[in-house]
């Protein structure tokens, strides 16, 4: 059950947001045992954001949420693929974008608690 909450400064077509969410969906099973049939993706484009102060370049904040428990060797390589497919679809560069993850064993779905 992950969700991927993905805010950039960048407007976005509707071709570019259909290929973050394939690449999305592909990437997330970097995490062991999560898989694009649970992910859920906020594509949260022209955000006004600011980073070192400044507006000027395109920023990106991607948060990953899953159910479970932490993964850091996962982690890293899902950051290195985060940080292509945000570079390649939307053009943000490496040192724009953050990327937290969080996870819970607190998680709610179908009016329950798992």
């Amino acid at each position: 059950m992950p969700f991927i909450d993905s805010r950039v400064s960048v407007k976005t077509t509707a071709e570019q947001r259909t290929e973050l969410k394939e690449r999305l969906g592909k990437a997330i099973a970097i995490i062991p045992g999560k898989s694009e049939s649970w992910l859920m993706i906020d594509l949260a484009d022209d955000q006004k954001m600011y980073f070192r102060g400044d507006d000027s370049e395109p920023i990106a904040f991607i948060g990953v949420n899953i159910y479970g428990s932490d993964n850091s060797a996962a982690y890293e390589e899902m950051t290195a693929e985060l940080t292509k497919i945000y570079g390649e679809v939307l053009g943000i560069a490496p040192d724009h974008m953050y990327i937290k993850y969080s996870a819970s064993v607190e998680w709610g779905w179908n009016g329950r608690n798992l």
